[in-house]
């Protein structure tokens, strides 16, 4: 009896979780972009391009100061406050340990680039290393608890806040201090609320065993994570190096909006994915079954969502930032491709880390940028477009092989795979394709984006409907049953 309790209690915390986590996103993603219009707006691609190259250190540096402590405190069955205790000042050492090194490297940074403004803008940037170490644990708690409320509340506050502070500075002349102040201040913000919310205070009799046992698993999943990171930013680097700041800017604008899309459906999903995962991964039948929904969850929301951007590209562009940013479109419509894809990675890769395949997750991840870097590297002589290409390709790709390996863990087949998302993806591509049709004799741009936007909507949710599409009555149902509590 007991048992079934439980059951429902997970499936009512996960769907609610989703709730959350599809409403947290959504409500970031809107707010970055209403904030990314002001700022874009006010400043110039040079500017974007100049805190473009240095993101990939800062999130590397987070990368390191994380460690892969927040995926093992979530792994832990039976948690204590001496792991979290032990995590929390450990990764206050090292990130203080790293913010030393980058700012003696500052100077270095700069001249790779050829930006000697890049010093002191550097120094300001990483600051966030050291604050992003305090939010580990707080955000561990939070996760454990699938209380993704309060940590949408909180993400949403942080950045309504730094969002108006780094419109003020770009509207006052700050130009890409704006952007840096932004990002270190909403971070800030963060560490704040969440704390708040999980009511956890360090202590100062420190016990560093828990690192000791954590460890085996967690440097994996750090390799694996620098890996990634290096993997989803090897073109700012590659163009830093090789192409003018405007290059990177608009590079570093077309892939902002990709992300900020794929993310608002990845990040729904990851804010449920492991915690479940990891709650039953003893009973490989359950496992494939909730894996299968999930993966069914995530296609019906990114295949519209990315393939729909792709469409409105040239329209959403010109009509938010303006004209001097058209350079981005063809690479934002290449990203959006691939990028719909990059949403069941999360899946994957949570599904591994629950069962403690740390060592798969980072082969996988080895695997991954040598292609990727290879594969980028020999279209460098055909130009940078060639490269996007070429990067949206292996993203696409190489899900195969996460899938191989998925198959073998928990016997989801790759029939099973394409039975959950080919259906999705092809109705999205046939109702972008009929709207594009519809909508093509449209001359006024703000006519023809909303049209686009509202006909394509409308059609998608229509035969979702018609096919009787079980996610889409599960997801009307669940907000029927919020509006009724």
């Amino acid at each position: 009896m007991s048992s079934g309790n439980d059951n429902q209690s997970l499936k009512q915390k996960t769907a609610q979780g989703l709730f959350w986590g599809l409403l947290s996103s959504g409500g970031t993603q809107l707010l970055n972009l209403i904030i990314g219009i002001f700022l874009a707006r006010l400043l110039s691609p040079e500017e974007y391009g100049i805190v473009g190259m240095l993101l990939i250190f800062s999130l590397i540096a987070g990368n390191l100061q994380d460690s892969g402590f927040y995926t093992a405190l979530i792994n832990i069955k039976d948690i204590k406050h001496n792991d979290y205790n032990a995590v929390f000042w450990f990764n206050i050492g090292v990130s203080l340990t790293i913010y030393a090194v980058l700012f003696f490297c500052a100077p270095l940074i700069a001249a790779f680039y050829h930006q000697p403004c890049l010093v002191k803008l550097s120094r300001y940037v990483f600051l966030s290393i050291p604050i992003s170490a305090a939010l580990i644990v707080p955000t561990a708690l939070l996760s454990r608890g699938l209380r993704v409320k309060e940590k949408a509340i909180v993400s949403l506050l942080a950045l309504v806040l730094s969002g108006l502070v780094g419109i003020i500075m770009a509207f006052k002349g700050f130009s890409y201090w704006s952007l840096a102040t932004q990002q270190v201040l909403y971070i800030l913000i963060t560490c704040i609320g969440r704390y708040a919310c999980a009511r956890w205070c360090p202590t100062f009799s420190v016990d560093f065993t828990p690192i000791k046992r954590m460890f085996a698993f967690s440097y994996k999943v750090l390799i694996t994570a620098v890996l990634t990171t290096i993997n989803n930013n090897v073109l700012t680097v590659v163009f830093g190096r090789l192409f003018p700041a405007s290059a990177v800017g608009n590079y570093t604008q077309a892939n902002k909006w990709n992300t900020m899309a794929n993310q608002l459906v990845a990040n729904t999903v990851a804010q449920v994915a492991q915690p479940v995962f990891t709650r039953i991964n003893d009973d490989d039948e359950r496992e494939r079954r909730v894996f299968g929904k999930m993966m069914r969850f995530t296609a019906f929301l990114a295949f519209p969502a990315m393939f729909g951007l792709a469409l409105v590209a040239p329209q959403f562009i010109l009509v938010t930032i303006g004209n001097k940013w058209l350079e981005s479109i063809p690479l934002l419509q290449i990203l959006c491709i691939g990028g719909a894809f990059i949403p069941f990675y999360t899946l994957y890769q949570n599904l591994f880390l629950s069962y403690g395949k740390s060592n798969t997750y980072m082969w996988l991840s080895i695997g991954q940028i040598v292609i990727m870097l290879t594969a980028v590297l020999a279209c460098h002589a055909i130009g940078f477009k060639a490269m996007v290409v070429a990067f949206a390709v292996i993203n696409i790709l190489w899900l195969l092989v996460w899938q191989f390996f998925a198959s073998r863990l928990i016997g989801y087949r790759l029939l099973s795979m394409l039975r959950d998302l080919m259906p999705f993806m092809i109705i999205a591509l046939l109702v972008m394709g009929l709207t594009y049709l519809v909508t093509r004799f449209i001359s006024n741009m703000y006519f023809l984006l909303i049209a686009r936007i509202l006909l394509a909507a409308a059609l998608y949710v229509i035969t979702m409907k018609l096919l009787r599409a079980k996610i889409l009555e599960e997801c009307i149902d669940f907000i029927r049953n919020i509006r009724k509590k």
